[in-house]
């Protein structure tokens, strides 16, 4: 199968099945996605949702966030991966955002990119999700699927590189919901230790099963 029938078989199987494909993280508005996102970096969604009601009632803004401290940000988020670090970038995050742009969550690569604690996955999410931009974000489930899959060659590894490969063959109108279709399949079927090939229905255009499963 080359490249082009791979791409396409890809779209038409998950734009068939999961056409509302969108994060688990829960929020309400672009700023606590935005401290969600920043969170949820080497740590499960799940957790996340566990810790953010609370912090989102006693942060409901960046305003909130830039008066609060160090050491009450981590009261709420201790049992994240890295608190103190992650406590540092809210801190940080939420004075630029009131100070810089008007307590409101920016919306270019560039500007997202200039908060603390945001690189460009995270400024990727916020871009596809909120502002409905053709990005696409690379975490560990998106570069270990597309890999696995056959849509970008192995010679695409890094992060930027798979962002780059998947965002030149993927229809513009899809690429901010394929991002979402990728990590689900990550998460729940194609696991990093030990895929679920018995339980994928898109054996049929897979590279890693072609090469693995052969009859």
């Amino acid at each position: 199968m080359v490249k082009k029938e791979r791409f396409k078989a890809f779209v038409e199987h998950f734009s068939t099945r999961f056409p509302e494909a969108e994060t688990e993280l829960h929020y309400s508005n672009p700023f606590e996605l935005l401290v969600a996102v920043v969170l949820s970096a080497q740590c499960t969604d799940k957790r996340i949702n566990q810790v953010t009601p609370a912090l989102f009632k006693r942060f409901p803004d960046a305003k909130s966030l830039a008066e609060s401290s160090v050491e009450e940000i981590f009261s709420y988020i201790r049992s994240v991966s890295y608190p103190n670090n992650k406590a540092k970038h809210l801190l940080g995050l939420g004075q630029k955002i009131t100070d810089q742009f008007a307590g409101e969550v920016p919306e270019t690569m560039e500007d997202l990119q200039s908060l603390p604690g945001v690189g460009r996955k995270t400024a990727n999410v916020i871009a596809s999700v909120i502002y409905n931009q053709p990005a696409m974000a690379v975490d560990t489930h998106v570069f270990r699927v597309s890999q696995r899959l056959g849509l970008v060659p192995k010679t695409a590894n890094t992060p930027l590189k798979v962002e780059m490969a998947l965002i030149k063959n993927l229809p513009e109108e899809v690429i901010a919901t394929a991002h979402h279709w990728l990590i689900l399949h990550g998460r729940y079927i194609c696991l990093a230790r030990t895929p679920q090939c018995s339980k994928c229905d898109i054996t049929h255009f897979c590279a890693f099963y072609q090469k693995n499963h052969k009859p």
